[in-house]
């Protein structure tokens, strides 16, 4: 058994080495919970997230458009969050620099 810790979710934060970096922080058989800095990204024209696993995800710091296949647009702030559902086709359309992201991955029970 793993002795209880207490970190801070903008500790350690990543350099920027790409348009995201993920980080595990949590994960066991049925979730799984990752920190998400994006630097400025944008998702290319033809890339679409289509994810196993219900994603729950909450902006922490900064701004970003979520952009889904259907055509809806989700502007988000801070403290704005969204639940997406397994195998809906979605992708970051923009961020801005630094946009730090909570996302929560739940596997079907």
């Amino acid at each position: 058994m793993k002795a209880p810790s207490v970190e801070n979710i903008f500790a350690r934060l990543p350099k920027p080495l790409g348009p995201e970096q993920f980080s595990t922080l949590f994960e066991n058989e049925a979730v799984k919970i990752e920190r998400i800095v994006s630097q400025s990204s944008n998702a290319p024209a033809e890339f679409w997230y289509d994810q196993p696993r219900d994603e729950w995800v909450i902006v922490l710091r900064g701004q970003a458009t979520l952009e889904f296949e259907s055509g809806e647009l989700f502007e988000m702030r801070e403290g704005d969050f969204a639940a997406i559902s397994s195998h809906v086709k979605h992708r970051v359309l923009k961020t801005d620099a630094a946009t730090i992201w909570l996302a929560v991955h739940a596997k079907a029970p």
